[in-house]
């Protein structure tokens, strides 16, 4: 059996900036990953989009860490020639009765840190966006979008730099606590029969992060959320958009509506909608579900021509709370929460889990 410091399952984002920040901390680290590439899971299925820290319930995870990580990410993408723009966001109200609730979105910003919504009439958004369609709106100066594969390669090659291992195609089969006095009280076993005793072990597997932690030996199952997942599908707009600025509705209960998103090369995609499903492995798009973003579409861009959006592709979000539920705060559970030192689940890590790595990372060193 071999003995090591510190082991990060998962390399999707956050797995990859937590192996870079205890890496960079000093510590020896080994990445596994079940698939043969890092980050093809949660982290390549979503908008690319650097989040300000808007909606989240104030003094939650989410709330902090994304405001915290957006600064954090801005800079190292800067530092690291990691491509990102901040193209800045349009919060739009499409009817009267959405107006108010701008004005409860400046509030929950503030509340978080963020200062800087400027809140415009229907004349000054369309000032700006000839295209749209609104009664009033708010501007995010500070969101953005980033090459998310261009982040994870950056964080691999700093961890990398620093001594850390990544192993791929190394799935974990169990996970075992030992009690006692032994040095290395984690063990992991992949699936070819690898044994690695760890002093440290943090779970960033993401879609699989819940069922991995109830599969853990002499972890108390009690403390543990129950896994959902809610699948997010996108379609591509044919041809260019008349937009330069992201568009977000008001948001609604379970994701923030269907929304406009540009990567950087300036091309438009729809949303995510929310669709629970039961398999997370699910991500075929329906092309029929397209059918109920061109009227959600059509309230801020009335032009949308019949037939211009394609299926595109479809992400799926490690939930930790249900259909009927509002939605869970980040879960970070470290030895204070469940007695078991050394050891780290991070639990569902959905949006703005890509904002908010960096600071997640930071946290998690702290935890340690």
């Amino acid at each position: 059996m071999e003995q090591i410091d510190t082991v990060v399952i998962g390399a999707g984002v956050v797995g990859l900036a937590v192996g870079r920040a205890l890496a960079l901390s000093g510590r020896e680290v080994v990445v596994l990953e079940s698939e043969n590439a890092i980050g093809t899971g949660t982290s390549s299925r979503n908008s690319e989009v650097i989040h300000a820290g808007i909606y989240y319930p104030a003094g939650s995870l989410k709330a902090r860490l994304c405001v915290q990580g957006k600064d954090m990410l801005y800079a190292y993408c800067a530092e690291r020639g990691v491509a990102h723009q901040r193209l800045g966001k349009l919060i739009v109200a499409t009817s009267p009765e959405q107006v108010p609730a701008l004005d409860g979105i400046v509030a929950k910003a503030a509340a978080n840190g963020v200062h800087d919504l400027q809140k415009l009439t229907a004349a000054q958004a369309r000032a700006l966006e000839p295209a749209l369609s609104c009664e009033a709106a708010l501007l995010s100066p500070s969101t953005g979008v980033v090459d998310s594969h261009g982040l994870m390669l950056a964080l691999q090659g700093d961890m990398e730099n620093a001594g850390g291992l990544l192993a791929l195609v190394s799935p974990v089969q169990r996970i075992a606590l030992r009690q006692g006095p032994a040095t290395h009280p984690i063990v992991v076993q992949t699936q070819d029969g690898t044994e690695l005793a760890c002093q440290v072990l943090v779970n960033a597997a993401g879609l699989n992060a819940v069922p991995l932690a109830r599969g853990m030996d002499g972890l108390d199952h009690n403390l543990l959320p129950q896994a959902h997942y809610a699948k997010g599908n996108y379609f591509t707009l044919a041809g260019k958009a008349p937009f330069s600025r992201l568009i977000y509705p008001v948001p609604e209960a379970a994701g923030l509506g269907v929304h406009l998103t540009l990567d950087l090369g300036g091309q438009a995609k729809f949303g995510p909608d929310v669709q629970w499903v039961d398999d997370p492995t699910d991500l075929q798009v329906d092309p029929r579900r397209g059918d109920a973003f061109y009227a959600e579409v059509r309230k801020y861009w009335p032009d949308l021509a019949d037939g211009a959006l394609q299926a595109g592709y479809a992400g799926m979000r490690p939930k930790i709370s249900g259909p009927h539920e509002a939605s869970a705060d980040f879960m970070i559970q470290g030895p204070a929460d469940h007695g078991v030192p050394g050891l780290v689940n991070l639990l569902g890590i959905e949006s703005p889990g890509l904002t908010s790595s960096l600071a997640i990372a930071a946290h998690v060193a702290r935890l340690l």
